[in-house]
């Protein structure tokens, strides 16, 4: 070779030594396994010795459990969300409160006194204590009342909780591997896996599956690891039973009867109300009203009216209500505190069985959303009362289209005798607009949307024995209530024709007079009827009329045909 050409020839090697050790070095960088480990602390975003991760099924939680004096704890809110929603906190009196179908357990929260009807008794540990301004409700105590699993883990803290049962992918891990952060070699490794480990596999990628150890580290293995997946369906916790409340339904149909009373001299006028009546079997006249934000109330209620009644064939079930002085009467203050709820169920009901009542209608109207716990909890509270002492526990609702879910019609389905639907009102004093008192569409849904939380056998629905007259000038608009003989009255004196309305199941009459548009939507034998014919297709459990006094007596033929199931 020639000998200039030497230098260059070894230049040219060192070039390719380099460029070769160069590129084998990024390749071999490249395709290296990173062996740096997470911070598991960091990862569980555990802050101090008491906070604990939640994992919840399969799904890392935003919500954190507390480990307190050996106790696992977990808020509320929780509680409610995933295991049961019967739990009740009193701020007021500081008891957490778990109602059943004939007793009360209340806990002092921050102690491990239990109170079960009256009786003392002391937990292993604090079934709730408050931690800054949420109540925390220990698990082992929850799960008394629910069924779930949990596993607690430490180092870091965490715990793995279970409220279903459902087919899961099971993984066998076929050779020694790790379980990083996010798919890819060079993340951080979460986890050492042995062969012949197991995981759940919650999602398989191309290369890579997420997946859940057996200690509730959910990350990525290669999929090249994993050997068979298998279905596995693992056995539920069913140690929890639900508990069963009895019922005082009747096994014929309720036809009940509103009776509005404003004092006790009201009391006088049940023979003229009920005398030409049919299939009537149920009487509720307005006797108790609430009239201070204490739980005092009016109470209107006679013996001789009971007695008279009784020999008349009637029960008689009154109306508790916080209309008549509803200004005064601030629903949150009257059912907040434990205390006082129960103090007002002893009233009721000592005053019910002082005269010999049947039953009780509850009547709560304009029920602010904030007291929607608090008037569940009232109404479990005075289901035990009424089953101690034989007494039908209705409650009124408003038809359920709008916002009232807060009324909780599935727990009055539960621990209540009949649901009634106050089926009227589609229409009333402060409606934008002029329409009928209770179009068969707004019945009909008020119906069938109440069916999907209680149970047809306890669900009566209410009719209205009014109508409303509508006057509109321009764009002022007002209506009046009057009974139905006055409605047919109005449209013979203004030379109106109604005609049958097929959409609203109603005839209909209108007249314009001197610019004043007069609308009429009748409530009659034959509306009544058609309302009649859904409530019988949907098998319920009876009717109620608000209110007696205002019907024409052809409404009872009627009625009386659909309680001997000819409608």
């Amino acid at each position: 070779m020639n000998k200039k050409l030497i230098p260059i020839f070894v230049a040219i090697v060192l070039i390719i030594v380099v460029v070769a050790a160069t590129f084998g070095a990024d390749i071999i960088e490249r395709f290296t396994y990173s062996d740096e480990v997470y911070d598991m602390k960091v990862y569980f975003e555990n802050k101090s010795d008491e906070d604990v991760a939640i994992i919840w099924q399969d799904e890392f939680m935003q919500d954190r459990a507390y480990l307190i004096d050996g106790t696992y704890y977990v808020d509320l809110d929780f509680v409610h969300t995933y295991f049961n929603d019967r739990f009740y906190y009193d701020p007021v009196d500081s008891l957490l409160i778990y109602t059943l179908p004939t007793n009360m357990l209340m806990n002092k929260v921050g102690t491990n006194e239990i109170i079960d009807n009256d009786t003392p008794g002391t937990m292993e540990y604090v079934p709730s204590r408050l931690e800054g301004d949420k109540l925390l409700v220990a698990l082992d105590y929850a799960k008394k009342f629910s069924n779930f699993s949990y596993e607690k883990f430490e180092n870091p803290n965490r715990i793995q909780i279970y409220t279903k049962w459902e087919e899961r992918q099971v993984g066998t891990i076929k050779k020694d591997t790790q379980v990083r952060h996010r798919g890819g070699i060079k993340e951080e490794i979460l986890k050492e896996l042995k062969a012949g480990d197991k995981v759940i596999v919650i999602d398989q990628m191309e290369e890579w599956s997420k997946v859940k150890t057996d200690d509730a580290i959910i990350g990525f293995v290669e999929n090249k690891r994993i050997g068979s997946i298998v279905p596995e369906t693992p056995l539920p916790v069913e140690d929890y039973k639900e508990p069963e409340y009895s019922n005082l339904c009747r096994d014929y149909k309720i036809n009940m009867g509103w009776h509005a009373v404003a004092g006790v001299a009201g009391n006088d006028t049940l023979d003229q109300y009920v005398a030409n009546t049919k299939g009537l079997n149920v009487i509720s006249p307005t006797w108790f009203n609430l009239n201070d934000s204490e739980g005092n109330y009016d109470n209107f209620s006679t013996k001789a009216y009971v007695d008279r009644a009784h020999a008349l064939g009637l029960e008689v079930w009154p109306t508790f209500n916080n209309v008549e002085h509803g200004s005064d009467v601030s629903m949150k203050k009257v059912l907040e505190s434990t205390s006082k709820r129960l103090d007002l169920i002893d009233r009721l009901v000592s005053d019910m069985l002082m005269v010999g009542i049947d039953g009780i209608n509850v009547d709560i109207e304009m029920l602010p959303t904030e007291a929607g716990r608090d008037f569940s909890e009232f109404i479990r509270e005075l289901s035990i009362a009424c089953r101690k002492n034989n007494l039908v526990l209705s409650i009124d609702n408003y038809v359920p289209l709008g916002n009232t879910d807060y009324y909780d019609r599935k727990t009055q389905g539960e621990v209540a005798d009949y649901v009634v639907i106050m089926g009227y009102d589609e229409h009333y004093a402060g409606s934008k607009e002029a329409g009928s008192v209770a179009s068969i569409g707004y019945v009909t849904a008020g119906i069938e949307n109440t069916l999907e939380e209680v149970p047809p056998y306890k669900v009566i629905n209410g009719i209205p024995f009014y109508t409303r007259i509508w006057d509109t000038v321009g764009v002022e608009m007002t209506s009046q209530a009057v009974d139905m003989q006055t409605a047919k009255d109005f449209l013979k004196r203004h030379n109106i024709e109604a005609t049958w309305d097929d959409t609203t199941c109603q005839h209909y009459g209108e007249i314009n007079e001197g610019g004043t548009l007069r609308q009429v939507w009748l409530e009659d034998a034959d509306s009544i009827r058609a309302k009649l014919s859904v409530m019988s297709a949907h098998g319920l459990g009876g009717v109620a009329e608000w209110k007696l006094g205002l019907e024409t007596p052809d409404v009872w033929d009627v009625i009386l045909e659909y309680l001997n199931g000819t409608i």
